[in-house]
């Protein structure tokens, strides 16, 4: 099951005088975290650098910055996968202290910058949820109202003239029965209009 963060988490380390500044966050897609690391890298001139990982949508995305290949953003992504993180970035902002790591004492860096900020997160489950619209017959909102209830699923309402229109987000393993309870409470009198899947927290 994925996992995303309910906010922010920051750590810092510092080893042979560099100092490693760890942040994860969420983010919707690739484009929004390139934006965050280009403000990081406005924020902080003086860094040497400014190295990221990304699991968004499925899809991964890392970067070196410099760095020797495969010794700063790779070890960043295995920690976010380690965690079942999606839609997360991962940054590390290195402030050279003079002293060389090594490779080996590069991935350790990383890693331990990230993993530190992952101990320290508060993880979401992110449900996979499927959405149903319907038009209902006015005599049955209630009814269908309390359904939505009963089920802990998200309803919006828009009146129309001749019947309601009721949109449910719920978990997608809820969804047959959601479907069956509303065409059972309308006497089959509930028309369905369309359905879309999505995954949310």
């Amino acid at each position: 099951m994925p996992y995303s963060l309910a906010e922010p988490v920051a750590s810092e380390l510092v080893i042979k005088k560099s100092r490693f500044i760890a942040r994860i966050e969420s983010v919707p897609d690739r484009a929004a975290a390139l934006e965050i690391v280009s403000s990081l890298r406005q924020a902080h001139p003086g860094a040497a650098h400014v190295c990221w990982a990304l699991m968004a949508g499925g899809q991964s995305a890392a970067n070196d910055d410099g760095e020797p290949s495969g010794t700063a953003g790779r070890p960043m992504l295995e920690a976010l996968r380690h965690q079942d993180f999606d839609g997360v970035l991962a940054t590390v902002i290195r402030y050279f202290g003079g002293v060389k790591l090594g490779a080996g004492g590069l991935v350790r860096a990383y890693t331990d910058a990230i993993a530190t900020a992952c101990s320290q997160a508060t993880k979401i489950a992110q449900i996979a949820r499927v959405s149903q619209t319907w038009l209902v017959p006015y005599a049955h909102e209630g009814a269908i109202r309390r359904l939505a209830d009963g089920m802990g699923a998200t309803l919006l309402v828009e009146h129309e003239p001749q019947a309601v229109r009721m949109i449910f987000s719920v978990a997608t393993e809820q969804a047959p029965t959601l479907t069956e309870a509303v065409v059972n409470l309308t006497g089959g009198q509930a028309l369905s209009v369309s359905t879309a899947n999505r995954l949310t927290r």
